[in-house]
């Protein structure tokens, strides 16, 4: 007998990817418990199901970064309690934090298929009563138009979001004046696509080449080192209500700047910020050098 949940729960998380770097994925999770009937003709209460998988999910990988520890250029260094990563291929990084912000992987690549197929493992080794194997599907949301996967670290964030280096795979939804935008989500999309969203009140060193975030939370230290040109710079904490007004100002003034512009920013799948502008046409073509 095999009972199916879907949509049982959703990983947000950073991975790195030896072709693209860091960037951030969204899953949703499907699961499938194969076991036998009790005597209440069940084989596992639906109403457990959820806490079971989710309690797993949570405290293992959702909201941290996936490492594949066989990728080219990638090392591992442990001090006490923290984890140092350090990659040189595509390009150089280096993070540091807790280790329990850290998914460390023995594999070249990070992919969600042999992450669903891990997952299931575990599960299965220590499985409830009648139930005698687990199989996980992590599903990326299917998303016709523009999507990016991002990376950030929230500092005063209470939970598992302040982890320096966690991510998503997000759409992104752009109206001028009542009418979508197409062309302008997929631009902005691809400028965001596999790019760390910095809040400039992390920065603690730079040069013209990189830089050095960090920042204490409540779970520890954490650092992070990028290549400028890997990062996008937002003046406030990087939050998807923070983003999301970034972006209508960022629109308002490059791309439509006599136009009402709203945004509507997801943070992975189902959830997100809507944020909107109107920029008046007398008042902009007042501040605008040549129309005084």
């Amino acid at each position: 007998m095999t009972l199916f949940v879907n949509d049982i729960s959703q990983l947000d998380v950073a991975f790195w990817c030896p072709q693209k770097g860091l960037s951030g994925a969204s899953w949703a999770v499907d699961v499938e418990l194969d076991g036998h009937l009790g005597e209440d003709g069940m084989l596992f209460d639906f109403g457990e199901v959820k806490p079971w998988i989710k309690k797993s999910l949570d405290s293992g990988p959702d909201h941290t970064l996936l490492v594949p520890t066989q990728a080219p250029g990638v090392s591992i260094t442990t001090r006490g309690e923290d984890c140092i990563i350090r990659t040189t291929q595509p390009y150089a990084m280096e993070v540091r934090g807790p280790r329990r912000a850290f998914t460390l992987l023995p594999w070249p690549a990070i992919s969600a298929e042999r992450m669903a197929v891990h997952y299931g493992e575990q599960l299965s080794r220590r499985p409830p009563q009648r139930i005698e194997s687990v199989r996980l599907q992590f599903r990326e949301e299917a998303i016709e138009g523009a999507a990016y996967g991002y990376s950030h670290g929230l500092k005063r964030h209470a939970g598992n979001c302040q982890r320096i280096a966690h991510g998503h795979r997000s759409r992104l939804l752009i109206w001028c004046d009542g009418r979508r935008q197409p062309s302008l989500e997929q631009r902005w999309a691809e400028r965001l696509d596999a790019r760390y969203l910095v809040d400039v009140e992390d920065i603690i060193d730079q040069t013209s080449a990189s830089l050095t975030l960090g920042y204490r939370a409540s779970q520890g230290e954490f650092r992070l080192t990028l290549p400028r040109e890997r990062c996008e710079l937002l003046p406030t904490a990087t939050t998807v209500e923070q983003i999301a007004t970034w972006l209508v100002a960022q629109v308002s003034h490059q791309d439509a700047p006599l136009s009402h512009v709203r945004v509507q920013a997801f943070e992975g799948i189902g959830k997100g910020a809507r944020a909107e502008a109107i920029l008046e046409m007398r008042a902009w073509q007042k501040a605008t050098p040549g129309n005084q």
